[in-house]
C-alpha cells in the first residue's frame, strides 16, 4: 500500500485527466445526448459510464493484442468508429433516425453513447499512448475522474436541458452535428489510407 501511494503523482494524474477530458469532450456532446433522448433513445447514465470504463480498461491492459485477437488493427477500428459517428452526425443535422433504437432495454446507452462518443477510437488510442509516459495508477485515476464527470453529465441531462432551453439546444444540436460530421470525416480519412496501404502491401 505504501509503495502504491509513493507512485501517486498529482501532475501525472492532472495531465492524464486533461488529455482524456479534451478528447472525450463530454460537454461538447451534451446537445447530442439531449437530441437522442428527444428521439426516444433512452440513455442509462450508469450503464453507459460502466461500459465505457470497461472498454477503456480492456483496451489499456490488452491494447493492440485485443484487436489482433480479432484480426483488427487500430486503423480499422478507428474507421469503424468514424462511420458510426458519421451516421450520428447526419441524424443531428437532418433530424431523422438512422441508427434504429432496436437494442431492447439498453436504448442508446451502449451504442453510440459508451462507444464511440465516450470511449471512441481517439480516446482509446490516447489512453494507450499515455501508457508510455505516465505510471498506470496515475493514468487510471485520471480516467476514473473523467468517467465520474461523464456519469454526472448523463445523469442530469434533463436539468442541463432546462438550463440551456429548447431553442438553444436546437441550435447547438445542428452546430455540433456539423462539428461531429467534420470529426468523423477527419478520423475516417486519417485512417482509411492506412487500411488501404495494409491491404495493398
Amino acid at each position: 500500500m505504501t509503495q502504491l501511494l509513493s507512485l501517486l503523482n498529482p501532475a501525472e494524474i492532472f495531465s492524464s485527466f486533461l488529455v482524456m477530458f479534451a478528447i472525450i469532450d463530454i460537454t461538447g456532446s451534451i446537445p447530442i445526448f439531449i437530441g437522442m433522448e428527444a428521439q426516444g433513445k433512452r440513455i442509462k447514465a450508469l450503464q453507459a459510464a460502466l461500459v465505457a470504463l470497461g472498454l477503456f480498461l480492456a483496451f489499456y491492459f490488452a491494447g493492440e493484442g485485443l484487436l489482433h485477437l480479432f484480426s483488427i488493427d487500430i486503423a480499422s477500428f478507428a474507421v469503424a468508429g468514424a462511420i458510426v459517428l458519421f451516421m450520428l452526425a447526419l441524424e443531428m443535422i437532418m433530424g431523422r433516425e438512422i441508427i434504429k433504437n432496436d437494442s431492447g432495454g439498453s436504448g442508446a446507452s451502449i451504442v453510440p453513447v459508451a462507444f464511440p462518443l465516450i470511449a471512441g477510437p481517439g480516446a482509446l488510442t490516447a489512453l494507450l499512448s499515455l501508457h508510455a509516459e505516465y505510471h498506470t495508477i496515475n493514468i487510471l485515476l485520471g480516467l476514473f475522474l473523467n468517467i465520474i464527470i461523464d456519469y454526472l453529465v448523463l445523469r442530469y441531462l434533463n436539468k442541463l436541458e432546462r438550463i440551456l432551453g429548447g431553442d438553444i439546444v436546437y441550435v447547438l444540436r445542428k452546430f455540433f452535428g456539423v462539428i461531429l460530421l467534420a470529426m468523423a470525416v477527419k478520423l475516417f480519412v486519417g485512417n482509411i489510407v492506412v487500411v488501404i496501404q495494409s491491404i495493398t502491401a
